[in-house]
C-alpha cells in the first residue's frame, strides 16, 4: 500500500485512515451527522492528541473518529525550521539524530490505543474484540499540494454527514440524483466537488476492505480475553 521507494519520513502531510477489525462499530454512534462519541472512541481522540507530545517532528491537522474508523492528516516537519519542507538553506538547529517515519507514528498510536481499549475491556467492561483491535496496516495518502490538503480536509469534516451513505457503515444506502445534490449543497461545494469527495472515498475503503481480507494485525494486544 506505500509509494515504492518513498521516504515516509520525508517532511509533509499525510493524510492516513485506520479501521476496526472487520469493520465493527466500537467508536460511538452517528446521530443527525453529528458523532457521538462513546468513552472508547474518545480515547483514541485523546491517543491522537498525544501523537504531537510523542514525537517531536510531528504536528496535526483535522481529524475525525468514525464509529469503526479514524482519519487523520499527520504533519512530519522538518527538524531543522519547524516547518514541513523547509530546505536546507533556511537555516535552524542540526537535524535530530533520526527522523520520524510515517508509519513509526501511525504503529504506536495503533498500539497504544489497542493497549488502553483491553484494559478497558477488563476493567471498565467495554465490548470485547476478536484478537486485534485494528486492521494490520493502514491506508495513507501522500498530500501534494495545498488543493489537495483543502480537499481532503473538507473530506474529514463531510464524514459524520455522509455516514449513512459511507460503505463503511454496514446499513448504508448509497445516495440517488437528488440525495446527491442535497448533500452537495449541505456540504457548500459543486457537484463536481463532491463527486471527487466521493471518488476519494471509493478509493480509500476498497484498498482497506482488501487488506482487511486478508490482514494478520501485527497490533499489541488481544481484547477477547
Amino acid at each position: 500500500m506505500r509509494l515504492q521507494g518513498y521516504d515516509y519520513s520525508s517532511p509533509g502531510y499525510y493524510f492516513v485512515t485506520v479501521c476496526t477489525q472487520q469493520r465493527r462499530s466500537l467508536y460511538g454512534v452517528v446521530v443527525d451527522a453529528e458523532m457521538q462519541l462513546n468513552d472508547p472512541g474518545r480515547m483514541v481522540g485523546c491517543w491522537w492528541l498525544r501523537l504531537a507530545e510523542k514525537f517531536a517532528q510531528v504536528e496535526l491537522d483535522e481529524h475525525v473518529t468514525m464509529p469503526n474508523h479514524f482519519h487523520g492528516i499527520i504533519v512530519i516537519v522538518d527538524g531543522r525550521r519547524g516547518a514541513p519542507g523547509c530546505a536546507p538553506s533556511c537555516g535552524g538547529t542540526d537535524l535530530p539524530e533520526r527522523s520520524t517515519s510515517l508509519g513509526e507514528v501511525v504503529q504506536w498510536f495503533k498500539t497504544m490505543t489497542t493497549n488502553e481499549f483491553i484494559h478497558g475491556v477488563k476493567e471498565l467492561g467495554w465490548p470485547r474484540f476478536d484478537r486485534k483491535l485494528w486492521q494490520r496496516d493502514y491506508f495513507e495518502h501522500v498530500i501534494r499540494d495545498e488543493k489537495a490538503l483543502n480537499n481532503i480536509r473538507r473530506y474529514i469534516r463531510a464524514n459524520t454527514l455522509m455516514w449513512p451513505h459511507d460503505r463503511a457503515n454496514f446499513q448504508s444506502v448509497q445516495p440517488d440524483k437528488m440525495q446527491r445534490l442535497q448533500l452537495a449543497s449541505q456540504l457548500g461545494v459543486t457537484q463536481q466537488e463532491f463527486d471527487s469527495l466521493v471518488s476519494f472515498d471509493d478509493e480509500w475503503r476498497s484498498r482497506s476492505q482488501a487488506q482487511g481480507q486478508t490482514a494478520v494485525s501485527s497490533s499489541a494486544g488481544d481484547g477477547s480475553r
